[in-house]
């Protein structure tokens, strides 16, 4: 990491917002790459609640370079965005954003890393029924990549709130080509759902700071051959993942989606090719404390 000598008026600098933030692995990952190439940047955590200061503050500040966005603003700051891909703007969610030329440029990382965790992991998705709980930001990005593939089988999203819930299940059903079902998170729905679905994958906060040792899904449910993908990374191995594992299940980490994510992040913010290893260590080495 920069040591304050080292930060100069040319130094260019990112910053991860959100709310909360302080559980946050994004400074840690990002300045450990920067350090290694050698790079004059530096990378910082910013608890936000006013998403449009924010963005102004961006805009005015000359040596910023990028935000990463988390929980709970990816949706809500794209009406503060200049550029948008259509693909992204479709998806109604980013994680990312870029200064260029006095512009911000949006864009969404979420649903390619969490594909190629998938795909890292084996899981062929090609006839498969999956069940997603949640339909926030990161579980819209994901949804819209898994739902591109032409070998999905299914997707059946729940959610307690009804009204993100209803706009993803329509965008999705406008977007794509996929079979989409949605119903609200409730006992007797999550209990059908696990009954039918092969691929599990939980993209709620429950799980993460200040809900740890909590997991949705009562251990009951799970089945044989089910693979359970958990986007929360901190902690390393949430309830969920432990409850799927005595089950004898194949499980998905979070903190395969957050390194591929943030490699994408970094590559974008710098221009240059990510330190993948050095990441991955840091991370690792931070959520094993």
């Amino acid at each position: 990491m920069k040591t304050i000598g080292s930060i100069s008026p040319n130094t260019r600098f990112c910053a991860v917002i959100g709310n909360p933030v302080a559980h946050s692995l994004s400074p840690a990952i990002h300045n450990a790459a920067i350090e290694e190439l050698g790079l004059d940047f530096v990378y910082l955590a910013c608890r936000v609640e006013d998403v449009g200061g924010a963005l102004a503050g961006m805009r005015a500040l000359g040596n910023f370079r990028g935000m990463s966005v988390t929980i709970p603003h990816k949706v809500e700051i794209m009406k503060y965005i200049d550029e948008i891909d259509e693909v992204d703007r479709s998806i109604g969610s980013i994680n990312t954003i870029i200064k260029e030329n006095g512009k911000l440029k949006g864009f969404g990382t979420d649903g390619p890393g969490a594909m190629k965790a998938l795909t890292d992991a084996g899981v062929d998705l090609t006839g498969k029924r999956v069940l997603m709980l949640g339909s926030g930001g990161a579980a819209r990005a994901i949804a819209f990549t898994l739902a591109r593939n032409p070998g999905l089988g299914e997707l059946l999203i729940l959610d307690i709130n009804e009204t993100m819930l209803k706009e993803l299940a329509e965008d999705l059903a406008r977007g794509t080509r996929a079979r989409i079902q949605s119903g609200r998170l409730a006992e007797k729905t999550l209990g059908e759902a696990m009954a039918r679905s092969d691929l599990l994958i939980h993209c709620t906060p429950i799980g993460m700071h200040p809900r740890e040792g909590v997991s949705l899904v009562p251990p009951e449910l799970f089945r044989p051959g089910q693979v359970v993908f958990d986007i929360v990374y901190t902690p390393l191995e949430t309830r969920l993942l432990a409850d799927a594992k005595s089950r004898g299940l194949r499980v998905v980490s979070g903190v395969e989606m957050f390194i591929n994510q943030a490699v994408l992040q970094f590559e974008r913010f710098t221009g240059e090719k990510a330190p993948v290893e050095v990441m991955r260590r840091v991370v690792m080495e931070r959520l094993r404390k």
